[in-house]
């Protein structure tokens, strides 16, 4: 018997229709996950003490969540699919494999970026200008393996702008001393989650030449992501304390951290599995948190 699923629903699809969904890796939501969440921890601290999340938002930023994903992938592999041709992993990509040409890849790539643009102008001038900010790190970041040991800094940039863009949605403007720690705690969270998920292709990176946290840190990787955890802990501390937030919301930090100390702990950087299973397991950690301010508002 067939689990109602995503992927099961890709599977199901059209012929014609799977590599175009393939392409913007429908049926693997985790990094869609970890995009939408930190814009929903954003709009959860900036809703009125006593009150629930404005739903709406939650709904379009979820909408825009699955496009950009999409979209950003799309961008990833038609820079990458010479590379992509080269790690046994990706090679089934639809570009890597030869499934949709370059050409129609573009074409495709118009559509998600055009019914994003849709989405964005739903929002107010403010938060206009500050997503359409964020599309330069977009097409920029699948750039950055070929030239630094840390795309998974630039990648932390791009994937936690929601969390400034949230707030702006709801308030007008962004309240920087709520914000821009909140950001920066996404950027260092991005930094556990993804240098876990590079040790996945550490071994084919270095035969093609390819950059990644997981090769700059090696063996010390677990002595990095205690670092960065703990660096995201205390910038959420920050957070909280500069919108007044309650004790669920540090309690739900607290509970993060244990989630991470965990997985840092067990995490085994040498097995594929492990380090998918580990790297998946985050949105737990991103849920745990917006259920925490969601009760601290309350």
């Amino acid at each position: 018997p067939r689990s109602l699923s995503v992927a099961e629903l890709v599977r199901a699809a059209p012929a014609q229709l799977q590599p175009y969904l393939r392409l913007m890796r429908l049926h693997q939501p985790a990094g869609t996950w970890l995009l939408y969440l930190p814009c929903t921890w954003s709009i959860g601290l900036a809703a009125a003490p006593g009150c629930l999340p404005d739903w709406r938002m939650l709904s379009l930023f979820g909408v825009g969540a699955v496009l950009m994903r999409g979209a950003g992938c799309t961008i990833n592999d038609m820079w990458d699919r010479d590379y992509d041709r080269q790690v046994a992993r990706t090679a089934s990509r639809p570009l890597a494999a030869g499934d949709i040409s370059t050409f129609q890849s573009l074409v495709f790539l118009g559509g998600q970026l055009s019914l994003a643009l849709c989405v964005l102008l739903c929002l107010n001038q403010y938060s206009i200008i500050l997503g359409a900010a964020s599309l330069s790190l977009v097409i920029t970041y699948p750039l950055m393996k070929r030239i630094t040991y840390w795309p998974q800094l630039v990648l932390g940039l791009t994937f936690n702008w929601g969390a400034l863009l949230g707030w702006s949605a709801i308030k007008g403007s962004c309240e920087w001393s709520v914000c821009l720690p909140l950001y920066f705690a996404g950027v260092m969270w991005t930094l556990v989650y993804d240098t876990i998920y590079a040790h996945q292709d550490k071994r084919d990176d270095i035969m093609i030449g390819v950059k990644s946290t997981a090769l700059q840190f090696k063996e010390d990787t677990k002595q990095w992501l205690s670092g960065f955890s703990l660096a995201m802990l205390l910038s959420l501390c920050m957070a909280g304390m500069n919108c007044n937030q309650t004790f669920p919301y540090y309690s739900a930090v607290a509970a993060v951290g244990a989630h991470l100390a965990h997985q840092i702990y067990t995490l085994d950087i040498d097995k594929p599995e492990d380090c998918w299973k580990k790297f998946a397991s985050n949105r737990t950690v991103g849920i745990l948190l917006f259920i925490g301010i969601v009760l601290g508002n309350l």
